[in-house]
């Protein structure tokens, strides 16, 4: 039986929202039907993508505020800069109520805020409208995790036991745009733009397929931060030069190295462990996804460059540079893996799915603003950790009015 498909607006126009609207050729009873961006030209070249996909009668309109106003949007997509995300979410709830447009629901890329009093402003915004809300966290519907994370459960502990030790590391040479790399807009370095990924996929692969996210509770947090590579003279002239005057990491570095370790309580009484690794320091093909998941007897693991395709260039191959091999790809010549569909092998197309089932049957996503909060107060424990260099209990004390240094400008590295 058919039946209306969700009306989809997506604030943003960048890297994220373009593997939104790519992975959106997958999921079915959806349609684009708007696009918002500050900058009219990126926001009319994302809007002609998703027409160019066959995903709808797209627009690009001039505001947030219009785009909720359209009949045909039914929810938002938030894909913007992490500085932006309280703003659009004021402008979408105060939108909302005037009267003005009716929303299924609200999805919101990762982080979900800078820091732990941005996250509760989020949420007592969508409370205040009754605004059904998932957190897109796209590593937990990677095809190849869910599978290997069901047989796992289903044949390893089911005969020997729980697992006790999840690692996951998200890793490349740093980010598209220049906000990303400025501590006071991005809420941080590597750690809060990266390691709320790989947190959340190491809780996924400790919790137990139907169990609640609650039976893995973290109580124990122990974390590093390093800046390893940008903040070098010579790199962080090529970043400067790269990015723009802002960003200048001989005053003002971010982490660019970050590691943590999480202490979890389940709900039948056992310790595991997770461990999580990000790098904007990485050198190698291109970004790597990767993950392990240990148990009495058995294990799985999980890299995205082993994607089943390569490709060698000789040196005699010269070329433009580009990513359309695999994404923040770091050469052009030599043996290459080949990540042949990015937005299914991370997760966006699942994960898209799944929010949109979500919203058109009025059910609670497997992951919501709630959990995202959460997810930001592991990260500020985790930057706390590391600034006093000690083990911190879950949730650290005082997180509702604390900002890193990183984020705050006065981290020297």
């Amino acid at each position: 039986m058919s039946r209306k498909p969700l009306g989809i607006g997506i604030v943003g126009s960048g890297y994220n929202a373009r593997a939104h609207i790519q992975a959106f050729t997958a999921v079915r009873d959806a349609e684009i039907r708007g696009v918002w961006s500050p900058h009219r030209r990126h926001r009319e070249d994302a809007a002609a993508l998703a027409r160019d996909l066959d995903l709808g009668d797209t627009r690009a309109h001039r505001s947030v505020a219009a785009m909720v106003a359209d009949r045909a949007v039914d929810a938002i997509w938030l894909c913007g800069p992490n500085h932006t995300r309280v703003q659009n979410v004021e402008e979408i709830v105060d939108t909302l109520g005037r009267g003005r447009g009716e929303l299924r629901g609200l999805a919101c890329e990762k982080p979900l805020a800078r820091n732990v009093a941005e996250a509760k402003r989020l949420l007592e915004l969508t409370r205040r409208v009754r605004l059904r809300t998932g957190y897109l966290e796209n590593q937990v519907f990677a095809p190849q995790v869910e599978h290997g994370r069901q047989l796992v459960w289903a044949r390893g502990a089911a005969v020997t036991g729980r697992p006790y030790l999840a690692r996951a590391a998200e890793e490349h040479n740093g980010p598209h745009m220049p906000w990303f790399w400025q501590g006071a807009l991005q809420g941080g370095g590597v750690l809060n733009d990266m390691m709320c990924h790989s947190l959340e996929l190491v809780r996924h692969l400790l919790t137990a397929p139907g169990a609640p996210r609650r039976s893995v509770r973290p109580v124990r947090v122990s974390a590093h931060i390093a800046s390893l590579k940008w903040s070098r003279p010579e790199y962080a002239r090529r970043l400067s030069r790269t990015m723009g005057r802002d960003v200048d990491y001989t005053r003002h570095p971010a982490d660019d190295f970050a590691t943590a370790t999480v202490e979890y309580r389940t709900a039948d009484g056992f310790t595991v462990i997770g461990e999580a690794t990000t790098s904007w320091s990485y050198v190698g093909a291109g970004l790597r996804l990767s993950a392990e998941l240990l148990g009495p007897e058995y294990s799985m693991s999980w890299n995205t460059l082993d994607s089943g395709l390569r490709l060698f260039f000789s040196r005699e191959v010269v070329g433009e540079a580009g990513e359309d091999l695999v994404e923040k790809q770091n050469a052009e010549t030599g043996m290459m893996p080949v990540v042949t569909n990015e937005p299914g092998t991370y997760g966006y197309e699942a994960e898209d799915r799944h929010m949109v089932r979500c919203f058109l049957a009025g059910r609670k996503p497997y992951l919501t603003f709630e959990d995202g909060l959460e997810t930001v107060k592991l990260l500020m424990t985790a930057y706390r950790s590391a600034e006093e260099a000690r083990t911190l209990r879950f949730p650290a004390r005082g997180l509702d009015g604390w900002v890193p240094k990183v984020a705050r400008g006065v981290w020297k590295g």
